[in-house]
């Protein structure tokens, strides 16, 4: 064992092994390629586009100004629509696409109002540059929402474009001509000309300017509200050819993984790298660098093997010697922390809102109701765990990555080399899942600092699912302790909740205890409902581990603990849980969320996005219509209703659960309504929903990350498993509330379909059996046997 130096950057003492060695990682595209259907052709790439130079932005960027985005907007079809001579079309997607059909739905809009032959057109994945762009973070349910516009006005743009190129052609007014499926019409004449025989000329065109461009009227629409296109990427990524992250590949290349402290804060004390030197095709070990807390986006340090296959590095991993600090986190353990967390649920905390007289209330009611409910932490788990390839080159470096932020991983990939931003290429493969774990850069710049330990040599860091569930940023544990007071009646007079949960913002800032304005605004703050006497408080909470994004972060937590809560009250009252959710929630009404203490309503525009109670109660008695609410059902089934408004769309859900004398749950089906607004990509938005079930009952049945000696617990699926086939619902029928205003606010929709999907089920399983569960998961806790 070898004491390491104190210096800033890589080790200068790491160690190499020279021996040779000749297997190769044999990648599963290949194999997958071989089995693929007959007539999957894979596009073998357009001749020279006709586009705007790349290394300039365009000159129209300035004055379009920054749509609401954080980072600014540019929505010039010289960026994002590229014509060849021989029609075809290529539009440039900007947001990464992670299973939730992007690379499909904001094409679409594009090739839509460019009227383009949505069979003609090509995909291209932007790389993260924030400058040409705009903002690329995927995440927070925004990319509809947020660039359904832009997207339309740059298909508009590039459509009169052609239009004036074609008029100028035939020397006639561009009122007399239009675009007509991939050609420019002139219907006097009957002359036209494909795209491609007009691209040269159009690109040479000024961009319109913003106001003059004439979008065109939903009853024009070829593809936007239709859902008729598929998934762009499907086939594809069943037939092996898609790219991911994974899946990156170079000659000569290398392969790593890295041996991480397992606690937050740890560092290595020393290591022996001798015996995984001596595993065949190691050619070197390099310790990473530990960084100070907060984590930030920083890699976690420890020590690397690099090898010329994965298997090797893997094996030549678990010869490592090495002596840990653990840190001040070191004594971590989940049950002691959940006995805080309750402590701290039973005291005053701070007051985040507080309407009317809360105590007085409560101690004058006919009766008051405490419930306490657990969440515990989560990890992300995607498909497809993190990994990134980088190489460098003459000052450059290229990278290769599965990330869901490829503004941020460049930023802080030029950073840790100390390069200029401008020096790094940052490429987005295909992401095998992300929910909000490919937010975090941080096995970006692993890959970016090993290549630089080879001289620049192509480097790919594989994450295995050990590492992703050991060292995630993880969902927040919760605890949410509620008070009501009922009145004679059975009316909720009073309403009391704190909220108990590290921050994220400890993740980035030392000695966080209280959660953001953004966490607080995801349900709990907001709550809509018509209770004259309201008070919300948020006791401190300290981390203990990397807190991060997770598929509808903090609506999780908000959405169990609410909903369950209104059903025991309705219990209560003797009242049926609809009529008393609907009671709760009052008449139709838009709120301004800032009458509701939320200075952050979801990152959008008060004026634009009320709450909307009304919205609510749609959502709410359409799925109880459609679920057949009230239905006499057999002894061991029942009905278990939820709703929640999150990413400024409302989405209620009704379980049907049965549960049999041996307390094995089935859920025979499930029913979603959900009210997003337009409804640009229907078979997106379904496809979203479905998932977002599953993901949700998988949180229900099995989610959770426990802690023992500050070190995750949990290592596979084995003891972290995913909702199977046996325990699915057999039935997930979505319900989609119409909206024919296409110029009306979108809703989110990747993340507003997990919350409520947990209290559903366990209002059912309460109808079910008279069991009430207020602990997730819900593991064994109805088993009999």
């Amino acid at each position: 064992m070898k004491k390491t130096e104190t210096y800033t950057g890589l080790p200068l003492d790491a160690v190499e092994s020279d021996e040779s060695f000749s297997i190769v990682n044999v990648s599963r595209r290949s194999f997958l390629k071989d089995l693929a259907l007959s007539g999957f052709v894979l596009a073998a790439g357009f001749p020279t586009l006709l586009r705007a130079d790349e290394t300039k932005p365009p000159a129209e960027a300035k004055k379009y100004g920054a749509d609401a985005m954080p980072h600014g907007w540019v929505d010039d079809p010289l960026v994002f629509v590229a014509i060849d001579e021989y029609n075809g079309v290529t539009i440039m997607c900007h947001r990464s696409e992670m299973g939730q059909g992007i690379r499909t739905s904001l094409p679409m809009v594009v090739a839509d109002e460019l009227d383009a032959n949505w069979w003609h057109v090509k995909v291209e994945q932007a790389p993260g540059d924030e400058e040409k762009y705009g903002n690329q973070d995927t995440d927070g349910s925004r990319s509809m929402r947020h660039f359904f516009m832009p997207m339309r006005r740059v298909g508009a743009a590039a459509r009169q474009m052609l239009e004036t190129a074609a008029a100028s052609q035939w020397q006639v007014p561009v009122q007399e001509v239009k675009a007509e499926l991939h050609h420019i019409v002139h219907p006097a004449t009957g002359r036209s000309l494909s795209y491609g025989d007009l691209a040269a000329a159009a690109a040479k065109l000024p961009v319109p300017a913003r106001e003059t461009l004439k979008l065109k009227k939903p009853e024009e629409f070829r593809y936007i509200g239709k859902g008729n296109l598929g998934l762009y990427d499907g086939r594809d990524m069943v037939s092996g050819r898609g790219q991911y992250g994974i899946d990156t590949r170079f000659d000569n290349m290398l392969y790593a993984v890295v041996e991480r402290p397992s606690v937050l804060g740890g560092k290595v004390l020393r290591y022996d790298a001798g015996e995984a030197l001596k595993v065949p095709g190691v050619v070197k070990v390099v310790e990473l660098p530990s960084s100070p807390l907060p984590a930030d986006y920083h890699p976690l340090g420890g020590v690397a093997v690099i090898a010329r296959n994965t298997w090797a590095a893997i094996q030549g991993r678990k010869k490592l010697k090495i002596e840990w600090d653990n840190g001040p986190h070191g004594s971590y353990d989940s049950k002691a922390y959940k006995a805080e967390l309750e402590t701290a649920a039973r005291r005053p905390g701070k007051v985040v809102r507080d309407n009317g007289a809360v105590d007085t209330a409560l101690q004058k009611a006919e009766k008051r109701i405490v419930a306490e409910y657990y969440i515990p932490h989560l990890a992300q788990a995607p498909m497809e765990p993190p990994a990134a390839t980088a190489r460098i080159d003459k000052g450059h470096c290229q990278v290769w990555a599965c990330t869901q932020a490829p503004q941020l991983a460049r930023e802080r990939v030029a950073k840790w080399l100390k390069l200029p931003e401008k020096n790094v290429t940052l490429n987005v493969t295909l992401l095998g899942g992300g929910f909000g774990r490919k937010s975090m850069p941080d096995y970006v710049i692993e890959a970016a600092l090993l290549s630089k330990a080879m001289n620049g040599r192509a480097v790919k860091v594989a994450w295995t699912r050990e590492d992703d569930l050991r060292h995630s940023y993880f969902h927040t544990v919760s605890v949410e302790h509620l008070e009501a007071g009922l009145d004679a009646q059975g009316k909720t007079t009073a309403w009391l909740h704190r909220t108990v949960a590290p921050s994220i913002s400890a993740t980035f800032a030392a000695g966080s205890k209280h959660q953001m304005p953004a966490e607080l605004g995801m349900g709990v703050i907001n709550v809509p409902f018509a209770i004259p006497n309201l008070r919300i408080e948020n006791p401190e909470a300290e981390a203990h581990t990397r807190i991060g994004w997770f598929r509808s972060v903090s609506n999780i937590p908000r959405a169990f603990a609410i909903q369950s809560f209104v059903a025991e009250l309705a219990a209560a009252a003797g009242r049926d849980h609809k009529d008393y959710l609907l009671e709760l929630i009052g008449p139709p009404r838009r709120i301004d969320p800032r009458s509701l203490n939320d200075s952050w309503n979801q990152g959008e525009s008060p004026e634009i996005y009320p709450v909307d109670t009304g919205r609510l109660r749609r959502v709410v008695e359409t799925v109880t219509a459609e679920a057949g609410w009230g239905r006499s059902l057999p002894q061991g089934q029942g009905l278990g209703l939820a709703a929640h408004y999150s990413f400024v769309t409302y989405v209620a859900v009704v379980v049907h659960a049965a549960v049999d004398e041996q307390g094995i749950l089935t859920v025979p089906r499930v029913d979603i309504a959900v009210d997003c607004g337009p409804q640009v990509n229907p078979e997106r938005i379904r496809s979203q929903l479905e998932g977002a079930c599953i993901m949700g009952m998988t949180l229900a049945l099995h989610g959770e990350i426990t802690f023992k000696d500050g070190a995750v617990i949990q290592d596979n699926f084995h003891t972290y498993p995913l909702v199977r086939l046996d325990e699915a619902p057999r039935d997930i029928r979505v319900h989609l509330l119409p909206t024919e205003d296409f110029d009306a606010p979108l809703g989110g929709i990747g993340e507003p379909g997990v919350p409520p999907t947990a209290p559903a089920l366990c209002n059912a399983i309460f109808a079910a059996t008279g069991q009430r569960i207020r602990t997730l998961p819900i593991g064994e806790q109805l088993r009999k046997d």
